[in-house]
């Protein structure tokens, strides 16, 4: 896999807020290599290595993307929650922003199946199908679309598992982490100085508590997806 230039730049995550960790009393002595300095109280990130892996991520997408491969963004806390829609809807990915459902990918033919109910539904509303049906049997079903929408929405067009998954925030969405990790299905996480930087494939330390540091490093993420499907797009 060649390595690329993706503009990652110190001064703007110093900016982001990148480094900044948790208090020092929340950490995960394993995120010791990748911490700089204290101050108070307060882990500080080493952004050089941050840099080091977000690149390396890049490369990965950028390889996959211009493969076709499928990609899926899972960050549902509300801090990463616009961001993630944003992104994923930009390099034309599916996503998760809501809550993540246990078993949305191990246990996929019920996720499957849903996501079947999900599309009838959506065609009966735009067709005017539940206009036609009785008020009380249609005010449920309209209940039962929202609901769908609201969790199945960013991936109502996966027809299978993805190829790679891109986590914000490695604690709050441990359940998705671990149905990668059973699947085999290769993980890139952005994690804070309370993770555990050997559970993904590639694991970028990060703030995932500012909106401006998950923003920037999703960005760069995404830069690297489009770049990729523009290749592929080129050279089928």
């Amino acid at each position: 896999m060649a390595r690329r230039y993706w503009n990652i730049n110190l001064e703007e995550m110093l900016e982001a807020g990148v480094h900044f960790g948790h208090g020092t009393r929340k950490w995960n002595p394993r995120m010791a290599p990748y911490i700089s300095a204290k101050r108070k109280g307060i882990h500080i990130t080493n952004l050089t290595r941050t840099a080091r892996f977000l690149s390396e991520a890049c490369d990965l997408l950028f390889d996959a993307a211009s493969k076709g491969k499928q990609f899926l963004i899972v960050g549902t806390k509300n801090k990463a929650a616009d961001s993630v829609a944003r992104a994923a809807i930009k390099a034309r990915c599916h996503y998760v922003n809501k809550k993540w459902l246990g078993g949305m990918l191990t246990n996929w033919p019920t996720t499957e199946t849903r996501l079947h109910k999900f599309r009838d539904l959506r065609t009966e509303q735009k067709t005017g199908g539940l206009n036609r049906l009785p008020k009380r049997d249609a005010a449920m079903l309209k209940r039962q679309l929202s609901r769908l929408q609201t969790y199945l929405g960013g991936i109502k067009y996966m027809t299978r598992l993805p190829d790679i998954v891109i986590i914000v925030d490695q604690q709050e969405e441990y359940t998705a982490l671990r149905e990668c990790i059973t699947l085999g299905i290769p993980t890139i996480c952005l994690i804070d100085t309370n993770c555990d930087p050997d559970l993904a494939d590639i694991s970028i330390p990060a703030n995932d508590d500012a909106i401006a540091s998950i923003r920037l490093i999703l960005n760069k993420l995404v830069v690297a997806i489009c770049e990729g499907r523009s290749s592929y797009i080129r050279n089928p």
